[in-house]
């Protein structure tokens, strides 16, 4: 009998997606030792033992910051995510963001919760509060989009469909998403420029070194006064102090955000969201059944979809016997696998390699069952980071 492969789970997964891993076939679990996968949403892999036995890991959302993924890389191990299964609910939240900055809600809100349910005058007083809190509408209004991948594409159909004009900026847009994105969306040239020329600008890309605070002091400055500022991305991405610092100078009208932080607690033009981007139940069970079928079928087939560190590889079962490789995108790997194979009298039925800046990865079908002495020569070749090998459930 073969022996479940175990899957350490670090946070509560949607179970319509943990029931995608068949019970015959697979043990989940919280105290799983020796894992083969871990799955996870926001637990914080850094400080973590991660055991040798784990083959792949998989985030239940979009953003891995909180796993080590060069680590993981350097083992020959994939890191999953779920790109756009999240999307709408951020896009809803988005709108949520600009509605309540626009229509002053949060103050709003504090004014009528401060007032005194037994009082007389309780309609004269909201009749006369009412006037602080006067907002405007977004029809008309200029909304800019940084990062427009499958959030981004779906805050501007909707921006659009409410009136909006938007100023849209990606130097690395897809062609998926290009064919996406409205017509109506003028292309901006610079994050400069959407800055200068929005009055909301939202910010939809990944935490890089080339991201991290991507609005800083040097450039918040350019924004419209009165301007709102929306980050559902990373708290990274934008510099804190900047926009405190811009709040004060009521250059900006308010920073909508994701991310609660001691420095801008109780700030009445910090409207700060507890990490609430993907915390709907649709997001939730989306993000879980695509990164566990992406999981699945690495851990069986060996194909790598939605891996943040290797390249997308995908093959056809024509074969029960197969073996899956990592490693280093040096020359002359191909040789010395298919060398090494040869050696053995393997006969290669198909093979598939792909790279991805360092990292290389290759599927080989070949007509017959692959021994042990084969496997350890390929692990032995300089540059080799993984090797497994996946033969049919039936062979």
């Amino acid at each position: 009998m073969v022996e479940p492969l175990k899957v350490l789970v670090l946070n509560q997964i949607s179970a319509n997606g943990l029931k995608r891993l068949p019970a015959a076939r697979y043990k989940t679990g919280k105290d799983l030792q020796a894992p083969d996968a871990v799955l996870l949403r926001s637990f914080d892999m850094h400080a973590m033992d991660i055991p040798a036995s784990v083959q792949a890991v998989g985030r239940a959302g979009a953003g891995t910051n909180n796993i080590p993924v060069p680590a993981m890389s350097q083992r020959g191990v994939p890191v999953f995510n779920a790109p756009g299964a999240n999307a709408n609910a951020v896009k809803e939240l988005v709108l949520a963001g600009m509605l309540l900055a626009a229509r002053n809600l949060p103050a709003a809100l504090r004014f009528v919760g401060a007032l005194d349910a037994a009082d007389a005058e309780l309609d004269t007083k909201v009749e006369d509060g009412k006037k602080a809190f006067g907002g405007y509408e977004l029809a008309g209004h200029t909304l800019g989009i940084v990062g427009l991948g499958k959030i981004g594409c779906l805050v501007a159909d909707a921006a659009i469909k409410l009136g909006m004009n938007v100023l849209g900026y990606d130097p690395d847009i897809t062609v998926d998403a290009a064919w996406s994105l409205p017509a109506q969306v003028k292309k901006a040239a610079t994050v400069v420029e959407v800055l200068k020329n929005a009055d909301f600008v939202t910010l939809h890309v990944p935490l890089v070194s080339g991201t991290r605070n991507l609005v800083n002091a040097d450039n918040i400055g350019l924004m419209r006064a009165g301007a709102v500022l929306l980050n559902f991305s990373r708290d990274g991405v934008v510099n804190e102090a900047a926009v405190l610092d811009a709040l004060a100078k009521e250059r900006l009208g308010y920073y909508v955000c994701d991310f609660p932080s001691g420095a801008a607690q109780g700030n009445a033009k910090v409207i700060a969201l507890p990490h609430l981007g993907a915390s709907t139940r649709e997001a939730e069970e989306n993000c879980a059944v695509m990164v566990v079928d992406q999981l699945r079928d690495y851990l069986e087939n060996g194909n790598v979809v939605n891996a943040v560190n290797f390249p997308q590889v995908t093959m056809a079962r024509e074969s029960a016997y197969r073996v899956a490789i990592a490693n280093a995108n040096v020359p002359n790997m191909l040789g010395q696998i298919s060398t090494a194979m040869a050696s053995a009298g393997l006969n290669i039925h198909n093979m598939v390699n792909k790279s991805r800046g360092e990292m290389a990865y290759t599927l080989v079908d070949v007509d017959s069952a692959v021994g042990e002495p084969v496997l350890d020569s390929l692990r032995a070749i300089g540059g080799v980071l993984s090797v497994r090998y996946l033969p049919h459930q039936d062979a």
